[in-house]
């Protein structure tokens, strides 16, 4: 069965909620104070049955301006508008800022009920119609039915019942994907059952027993029931109206404005960007960084208004802006808001949500308007790509985007599967999904290709770059993950060589100089001679008369072919001594199970200048440990 629902409008006194009354037999007006003065205030709620396959729950919101806030909350999550205007008194205030409202927040079906027509003549009825049809033209209303009903003698209830069938009957129904939210528009207590919350659930799913958190705040709790329209289910989907039952949770933690979702789907935020129509009735120009009265959702707050594009938004224009919020928000892009002026308090524009998680903008910033442009027209792969894109090198996980866009899970990953087999995107790491866009990986690659030229060519005689050398002279924010899959592309694509920890092009090679060949022939030999007891780095500068840097080159290349052994920064081994001294040490352990200091020097048969380094060499190489004055073999 599909489900609709139905937001009343209109001027105060036209007879919303008596009408909604004669439809369904439910009376909204549920406070004291509303029976007393006979106005709505809070929002009111019911439902009818249209037909076998339909069934239509109800808003009914306030009339009056000073509860206007209320209204938009109301609007919230309804498919269609019933707009409602008095036969005796035809388009007030409310009318049309209720109407302006409904644009404002995208909306496109519904209909007139033209109310009180047992109080007009005939002929004033017809000139009254005749004005609302005017009225209406340019608007999403335009040819919308118009149906003259009384709730007082029951004229035309029938009519209009059917024409809503119409209207539904030619809507298609509200998707179920996405990800769960209900913004909150009433929270309450029951006796026996504990904090009860109430919304219109905008997309996806929740059963009973899920784990829902009330954002903004980090407030979790438990679903313990679910209702709609009076009646206990297990499950709910996007465009239902709910009440939520919560265990776990205290009705002073939630308040109208939150938003019910599941856990870590949502990043609440501060800043905004925005695409914003201003009103062309507005009586004033919006200045750069006004304060308005932001609604979206449920939700109220301050906001600064940022204009991108200009100093001075006049009346009837549009634009992209940037909204500082006093609080911060549960919100998606695509998400509609309205905006208010500070005082006197009237709806003066509203549009639609951006990016919910932006960066700070300058007038005139290069690429800024490119970008919001594809924010706001263009394809679910390109509204992807820009996110990506902006994660830059720190990479984004699909679980971050999937809070940063509109989409439900699935199309979020078929669309970013068919994205990376394009090679638009290049997903590094397969267990959180984690990816970069596909332009800055080929970027990435080179540059690591550029620095590693750039090296070789300033070091000739070094073999490479160490690896942590090689990734702190790529971009800082890099996620490590990445830099490891930069690698190994590399290296798969023939392009570079890892050896142990050094990195170099696969193309090069070390051509020494007579003399230096000379001079790597002499350390070698050195070395040789001089078993576990050679001569330091500076010792070996001094017996070479060379530079400290030259002669750092050729040691360094030695460790790279295999000759040398590097223990230290200033101590360096021939490696068949050290291999020989390994496969004595081991033998003794296998023996004895342990071998002491002493026992270590004896087997040396070096001081400790020497048996030292070479006991923590064995240490880091994981083939001994330590264990108070002793060493063991591991494993």
């Amino acid at each position: 069965m599909n489900h609709y629902v139905l937001g009343t409008a209109g001027h105060i006194d036209h007879g919303k909620t008596t009408l909604i009354k004669a439809l369904t037999g439910i009376d909204c007006d549920r406070l004291p104070q509303e029976k007393k003065r006979g106005i709505t205030i809070e929002l009111g709620f019911a439902w009818m049955k249209l037909s076998d396959a339909a069934i239509l729950g109800i808003v009914d919101v306030p009339g009056h301006e000073k509860f206007i806030k209320n209204m938009v909350a109301g609007a919230t999550g309804i498919d269609l508008v019933m707009l409602i205007i008095a036969a005796d008194e035809g388009v007030m205030p409310q009318t049309r800022e209720h109407l302006d409202i409904c644009k404002l927040l995208n909306l496109r079906k519904g209909l007139v009920a033209l109310t009180k027509v047992d109080l007009v003549d005939p002929e004033w009825l017809e000139m009254v119609e005749d004005d609302i049809r005017e009225y209406l033209v340019g608007s999403f209303l335009e040819g919308a039915p118009v149906v003259p009903v009384s709730a007082v003698d029951g004229r035309g209830i029938d009519e209009l019942r059917q024409a809503i069938m119409n209207v539904v009957e030619g809507m298609e129904p509200r998707t179920r994907a996405g990800v769960l939210r209900m913004p909150i528009d009433r929270v309450f207590t029951m006796r026996g059952f504990g904090s009860v919350v109430t919304g219109t659930t905008i997309s996806g799913q929740l059963r009973v027993g899920d784990e829902v958190q009330i954002y903004p705040g980090e407030v979790r709790a438990r679903v313990r029931g679910l209702q709609v329209h009076n009646r206990t289910v297990e499950a709910v989907e996007g465009g239902f109206r709910t009440a939520v039952n919560l265990q776990g949770v205290d009705r002073s933690e939630i308040k109208r404005g939150d938003v019910l979702a599941h856990p870590g789907t949502i990043r609440p935020t501060r800043i905004l960007d925005a695409a914003l129509t201003y009103l062309p009735d507005t009586p004033r120009p919006l200045k750069d960084r006004a304060i308005v009265r932001f609604h979206a959702g449920t939700s109220e707050i301050m906001a600064r208004v940022i204009l991108l594009d200009r100093e001075v938004m006049e009346p009837g224009q549009n634009g992209p802006v940037q909204l500082l919020l006093e609080i911060p928000v549960a919100l998606l892009p695509r998400d509609r808001f309205v905006i208010r002026s500070y005082s006197p308090v009237f709806t003066i524009g509203g549009g639609s949500i951006l990016d919910v998680r932006p960066r700070r903008h300058r007038k005139g910033q290069v690429g800024l308007l490119s970008d919001l442009a594809i924010l706001q027209g263009g394809d679910e792969e390109e509204m992807a790509a820009f996110f990506v894109r902006e994660a830059a090198y720190a990479g984004i996980s699909r679980e971050d985007l999937s809070a940063v866009i509109p989409f439900s899970s699935g199309r979020l990953k078929a669309i970013l599967d068919r994205m990376s087999s394009q090679h638009k995107v290049h997903v590094f790491d397969r267990e959180s999904h984690r990816m970069i866009h596909g332009k800055l990986y080929e970027e990435l690659l080179g540059t690591a290709r550029e620095e590693l030229e750039r090296f070789h060519r300033e070091n000739p005689l070094k073999p490479g770059i160490t690896r942590e050398g090689l990734r702190a002279l790529l971009p800082a924010s890099m996620d490590s993950r990445l830099f490891h899959t930069v690698l190994e592309d590399l290296s798969a694509r023939g392009l570079v060589v890892s050896e142990r920890e050094i990195v170099r092009l696969a193309t090069h090679t070390i051509t020494l100089e007579t003399d230096q060949q000379r001079d790597r022939q002499r350390i070698e030999e050195i070395f040789r001679l001089a078993g576990l007891e050679p001569p330091l780095f500076k010792e070996l500068v001094e017996k070479l008369g060379r530079g400290a840097e030259e002669t750092r080159n050729i040691t360094d290349l030695l460790v790279a072919e295999g000759a040398l052994v590097k223990v230290r920064d200033d101590l360096y081994f021939y490696r068949p001594v050290v291999e020989d001294l390994e496969a004595r040490l081991t033998a003794f352990l296998r023996e004895h199970g342990e071998i002491s200091t002493p026992q270590f020097k004896e087997l040396t048969g070096v001081s400790r200048k020497f048996m030292i380094p070479l006991g923590e060499h064995f240490d880091k190489k994981k083939l001994t440990l330590r264990v108070g004055d002793k060493r063991l073999l591991r494993s």
